[in-house]
């Protein structure tokens, strides 16, 4: 059985986002950002809601009162946030655009659900090579909607599927962290991992049914007409005359 919608996170799947900066530079006065590492946004604050975010990074860097900090955690990382985004410090992964545009092409329906509030300022400015704007190609938008629990728990995708009016086990996620693969196989969806920071093993550990380091290598074919998760098949070149 084939897939009817494809489910794209946003922050490090479809736009190389401030996010990871602005967390780690709000940091001063909190807790050292040099605790602050890539591996340690991706297992502790990427994918959840930014107060939950706040609270789990500044509890894993042992931060006393964590929960009582992180609302201003919170706040700052999102003045900061803002301010990168209004410099135009962002863009899209041309891979992911790509496979978007390919899965779109193809008749899927596509919807947006990441945790992030800040997504239509960025992706509000980006195109498609033809020149349309990008968020043209998704036919909804659950990014930001206020849940009573974020990822890992599955809610957020699941109302994507219904604005969609798309069965869960019809839908594929497209996720970089390890809670967004956790929630969509959660929500009975296929989940593709895209791998972009070298954190290939915990995107398994999540329990992703592929994963890539880069999204031109789904064979996005086969994904149309199977539903397979399968790489691209490697065209070898032709040996010399």
């Amino acid at each position: 059985m084939g897939l009817s919608a494809g489910i794209f996170d946003v922050d490090g799947v479809l736009v190389a986002s401030p996010h990871e900066r602005a967390w780690r530079e709000a940091l001063a006065g909190f807790a050292d950002p040099e605790g602050f590492t890539t591996a340690f946004y991706q297992a502790n604050v990427a994918g959840r809601q930014r107060l939950e975010g706040a609270r789990s990074a500044l509890e894993q860097l042992g931060v006393a009162d964590a929960a009582a900090r992180a609302p201003a955690y919170a706040v700052a990382k999102q003045a900061l946030v803002d301010r990168l985004i209004a410099e135009g410090s962002f863009e899209a992964f041309p891979d992911a655009v790509r496979l978007a545009a390919d899965l779109h092409a193809a008749g899927l329906r596509l919807a947006l659900a990441s945790s992030s509030k800040n997504t239509g300022a960025m992706l509000g400015r980006l195109t498609l090579p033809d020149g349309r704007p990008l968020l043209s190609i998704f036919a909804a938008d659950l990014s930001g909607r206020d849940v009573r629990r974020g990822k890992p728990d599955p809610e957020l995708f699941l109302l994507a599927a219904e604005a969609m009016a798309i069965p869960p086990e019809r839908c594929l996620v497209v996720e970089d962290a390890p809670a967004g693969i956790t929630a969509a196989r959660a929500a009975g969806m296929a989940a593709l991992g895209i791998a972009r920071l070298g954190d290939e093993a915990l995107l398994r550990a999540a329990g992703a049914d592929l994963v890539v380091t880069s999204l031109d290598q789904v064979d996005a074919a086969a994904l149309v007409a199977t539903g397979a998760l399968r790489l691209r098949p490697v065209v070898e070149d032709a040996p010399n005359a």
